[in-house]
């Protein structure tokens, strides 16, 4: 995929109904039984429809969704993939999990027919950034503590690191994870809370191969929560600071949130 198609398959994915702009809200279900429902006493709180949709119910290790004067079913979380979805109206309700913990968003998938999407600015493309970096293996595995934008830290085993020259700094960069087809970094640079997004950027790079990775910085992309208040990305950890600008990939999207 040339650059140019990577840029309007992003474009596509952000003004798309299941885009992260479309999420309306996220509520932690912590108690065994969380109402669903415009009624301002709901745990989960829909911005329209009745009063009373139902309960989300939360038991050993799994979610059910009950809706009113129904039965009770049980649903799939994101940790196994795609989540079920309760749809009322245009609004779209499922559960997430993180580090144990169960939550329901809540996306308006109508939202681009009130404020259409306008897109993602991006520095002009630059093969300069395209870094051919050593694949490393650490001599041990390392257990990042990783923060993300609600405060929890997740831990990481990290096994590896890209190790890569820019204008004669000896750099490297920790993946977050590492998968059969994919290595997925999270960085911060120099341009961070300037001309690029404060909690910094992600990047995806094809598998390593022959002890070597290919880094294209012109795919550095903004993490979703600097789209909305109602996601769970995880941070750039302090190895992964930069000590220098990549004015490469993607700039702040003017609506993002202050980090």
């Amino acid at each position: 995929m040339t650059l140019e198609q990577w840029r309007q398959a992003r474009h596509a994915e952000l003004a798309g109904p299941d885009s992260w702009l479309g999420l309306v809200g996220l509520f932690w279900l912590d108690a065994e039984t969380s109402a669903v429902g415009s009624d301002a006493g709901c745990a989960v709180r829909l911005p329209s429809g009745p009063a009373f949709l139902g309960d989300l119910i939360r038991r050993d290790g799994v979610v059910f969704w009950r809706p009113a004067g129904g039965r009770a079913q049980q649903l799939r979380t994101d940790r196994d993939g795609l989540p079920d979805h309760v749809e009322q109206g245009a609004l779209s309700i499922f559960v997430i999990e993180r580090q144990g913990r169960f939550a329901a968003r809540v996306r308006d998938r109508a939202w681009a027919a009130r404020q259409p999407f306008t897109g993602v600015g991006h520095y002009p493309e630059d093969p300069a950034w395209i870094v051919d970096a050593e694949w490393q293996p650490l001599e041990t595995p390392l257990v990042l503590q990783v923060p993300d934008v609600t405060g929890e830290l997740q831990p990481v085993t990290v096994a590896h690191k890209a190790v890569f020259m820019v204008a004669g700094q000896r750099v490297a960069l920790l993946p977050l994870s590492v998968r059969e087809n994919e290595v997925f970094f999270v960085f911060r640079d120099r341009s961070s809370g300037r001309e690029t997004y404060g909690a910094g950027r992600f990047l995806k790079a094809g598998p390593a191969e022959a002890g070597r990775i290919r880094l294209d910085f012109n795919r550095a992309f903004n993490p979703p929560c600097a789209f909305t208040a109602f996601a769970t990305c995880p941070l750039a950890p302090a190895e992964n600071w930069l000590p220098f600008a990549v004015p490469a990939g993607e700039l702040k999207w003017q609506g993002a949130h202050a980090a």
